[in-house]
């Protein structure tokens, strides 16, 4: 592994689930009562570095039949049929071994996914992306403490980056028009993207943008400043993640906390 882009990504990815990890060691019994994702898409993803063929054998047969709903009713009895000290283990283990897996590649090899191959580098990006996100899902339930770091960088890029994919997932044709996007990182620093003289702006801190690019708030429960009809229509439609589109989050689902 001689990209040291994709090696800061990698590491990065290491901390998110650390931090995760620092979370989930603190639930009580009750509160394992979660679906989760994270632990059976780690596996597939280590699966998807190790052995291509089988990673793509695998998910033609898990969607065969009832299509998606049906895969993730499969997938989501194994952890719900475990006890809270075999799922936090579970999910270490795959976290671990997908990490381990990862580490043999160069961050421009291609790996297959639920849809287009990723280069290795948009792959384990997403892996972070997933866990900070699915994170959020278990603290906003529990009400436990995970602040937020630098390592929304990768987020931020996944979230612009995929502003055309937000419109095709939905069959619509991407809005070109120009959007300049100024974000406050969790330490301070600005982080941009796009031109500064675009007419269209999305401006505030870069945990309400991560939230709304992966659906875990409405843009009115953020802080966001928002202008234009682009902008506004893209923080409408904002999917970071793979899969078909999803529903969003309804305003007021939240209480707005400045993205702090």
């Amino acid at each position: 592994m001689s990209d040291p882009v994709y090696g800061l990504a990698l590491e990065d990815l290491v901390a998110e689930q650390l931090a995760l990890d620092g979370v989930l060691a603190r639930l009580g019994e009750a509160q394992w009562d979660l679906a989760t994702h994270l632990a059976h898409f780690d596996e597939t993803a280590r699966l998807a570095i190790v052995d291509a063929a089988a990673f793509r054998a695998d998910v033609a047969a898990a969607l065969a039949g009832d299509g998606p709903a049906g895969y993730e009713q499969r997938y989501l009895a194994r952890p719900r049929a475990m006890t809270p000290a075999a799922l936090l283990a579970w999910w270490r283990r795959a976290g671990a071994e997908l990490v381990a897996a990862a580490r043999a590649l160069d961050g421009r090899t291609r790996v297959p996914w639920y849809g287009p191959d990723m280069s290795a580098l948009a792959f384990v990006t997403a892996r972070l992306m997933e866990t900070w996100s699915h994170g959020l899902d278990v603290v906003d339930v529990v009400g436990s403490e995970r602040p937020d770091t630098d390592r929304l960088r990768h987020v931020v890029f996944l979230g612009v980056r995929t502003r055309d994919f937000s419109y095709v997932n939905r069959g619509l044709a991407p809005n070109g028009a120009p959007v300049y996007v100024e974000l406050t990182a969790p330490s301070g620093a600005t982080w941009t993207h796009g031109h500064a003289d675009a007419a269209d702006r999305i401006a505030g801190s870069a945990t309400d943008f991560c939230r709304v690019v992966t659906q875990r708030r409405h843009v009115a429960d953020t802080s966001l400043h928002v202008t234009g009809a682009a902008a506004a229509e893209w923080m409408r439609l904002a999917q970071a993640f793979a899969g078909p589109p999803g529903p969003g989050r309804r305003p007021g689902l939240f209480p707005r906390d400045g993205g702090r």
